[in-house]
């Protein structure tokens, strides 16, 4: 299912990631006193009255008088572009400034719905400047504090009735085409990688590393079967410096990973593996998606360079060596028709369910041959086990106390020996039970 997408713009130190926070409820953004601060992961996961959105938190764009407007509608047409509604955030306390006019006029063009949220009002003497954003012509302004959370609720009400409806057909989408994001750093193949599947030239492929700008979704017949593949922009080395366009890539390609189901990471076996490829690994894995990674350009290595990448592979991606693996050449096609039974493998192990009693006979076995060390004069022992979801399999351990982490680890090696779960992140997260008398 789908969720709607609210793109939270604005420029620098307006408090958009206070503002965030204050939708979340939780403190996630990052929040500091600087213009410019927010860069990385930037789209989390809201409720409110039931309903469930994406919110995209913005970098906000630092410009100069030369070329500012430029720059502006560039980033933030990229980032209104993906979503479905935008909140559009000022400072009352400044009153409008060229760069939020330049603003306003990006909006203008895009179409999209758009709440304006006069932030900083914390008092009745604020909210008399904030009336003065009608000047704006984008509706009424909602005046708001995210410091002290005045006036959310009114936004966040205003925000629900501009967002679609999240599908109720959710059945429709679990029966749809599997999602499939092609992800990795620029220039290693992914466009190529889509156009060999789909056998036609769809994607903008050109020698210039990170040509592919849209994420291109594309119905793929596999074996049979229909696939819904997502190409990205490939990731930049670092986010922290990116432009505006590169930046909102590197936002897209991290949607993508949510969207999909299951990604497909391709790394440039020619190529020494890198810290930047390490990372989009981790990226997959901390979303918890299924995975299978595809070292392609497979034809363009010789025996020298297959014997450093079985190295490099040992010992860098040893982490991830639950995940198939495919040795591919996107330009001449080879083994590309094996990518289907890696992606089927991978996503059966995202989806694999053990009952609890299953779980818990697995758990008595490990503890009875390997029991938890004994710290402090005190055993922790895990009572009980259950599988709280999988997509990917997590699963609660309820014990009498805290377990070391390199325990937890150890029972997670076991269970993906017992059970498989190939191609996916295993969770384990421990519960243990408070001490009688403690409140």
């Amino acid at each position: 299912m789908t969720k709607p997408v609210l793109a939270v713009v604005g420029r620098p130190n307006v408090g958009k990631s206070m503002l965030v926070n204050r939708i979340l409820g939780r403190r996630e953004a990052v929040v500091q006193d600087l213009p410019g601060v927010t860069r990385d992961r930037v789209s989390y996961d809201a409720t409110w009255n039931g309903r469930e959105f994406v919110v995209v938190d913005t970098g906000g764009w630092i410009s100069d008088a030369k070329g500012m407007a430029a720059r502006i509608a560039e980033q933030a047409e990229l980032a209104i572009d993906a979503s479905d509604a935008v909140l559009f955030v000022v400072d009352a306390t400044v009153g409008i400034t060229d760069e939020d006019e330049a603003v306003v006029r990006v909006l203008r063009q895009s179409k999209k719905p758009v709440i304006l949220a006069a932030n900083k009002v914390d008092d009745q003497r604020t909210e008399a400047e904030a009336s003065s954003m009608w000047n704006l012509g984008l509706g009424e302004p909602f005046g708001v504090s995210a410091l002290h959370g005045r006036g959310s609720g009114d936004l966040l009400d205003a925000v629900l009735a501009v967002l679609p409806d999240a599908p109720e057909r959710a059945e429709e989408e679990v029966g749809g085409p599997r999602r499939i994001a092609i992800v990795g750093k620029p220039n290693v193949g992914k466009s190529s990688l889509l156009n060999k599947l789909t056998g036609q030239q769809r994607s903008v492929v050109d020698n210039v590393a990170g040509t592919t700008v849209d994420p291109v979704d594309e119905l793929v017949e596999l074996g049979g079967e229909l696939y819904r593949f997502i190409d990205t922009a490939g990731l930049r080395k670092r986010v922290k410096e990116a432009s505006g366009h590169e930046y909102y890539a590197s936002l897209r390609t991290q949607g993508a990973i949510e969207r999909a189901e299951v990604c497909v990471v391709v790394l440039d076996a020619s190529e020494t593996i890198s810290d930047q490829d390490l990372k989009i690994l981790s990226m997959v894995e901390e979303a918890g998606k299924a995975l299978v990674i595809a070292y392609n350009k497979w034809d363009l290595t010789d025996e020298e360079r297959r014997r450093y990448l079985t190295r490099e592979i040992e010992q860098d991606i040893q982490a991830f060596k639950w995940a198939p693996s495919v040795n591919i050449s996107a330009l001449s096609g080879r083994n590309v028709d094996k990518l289907k039974k890696a992606i089927d493998d991978a996503l059966a192990g995202w989806e694999t369910r053990i009952t609890t009693g299953q779980l818990n006979s697995f758990l008595g076995r490990v503890a009875a041959s390997h029991p938890h060390p004994v710290r402090g004069g005190k055993q922790p022992r895990i009572l009980f086990g259950t599988e709280a979801q999988n997509c990917p399999p997590t699963f609660v351990l309820f014990t009498s106390g805290l377990l070391d982490p390199q325990y937890t680890r150890f029972v997670e090696r076991r269970l993906r020996e017992e059970f498989g779960f190939v191609g996916t992140p295993v969770r384990v997260e421990v519960k243990a039970r408070e001490k009688r008398g403690k409140k």
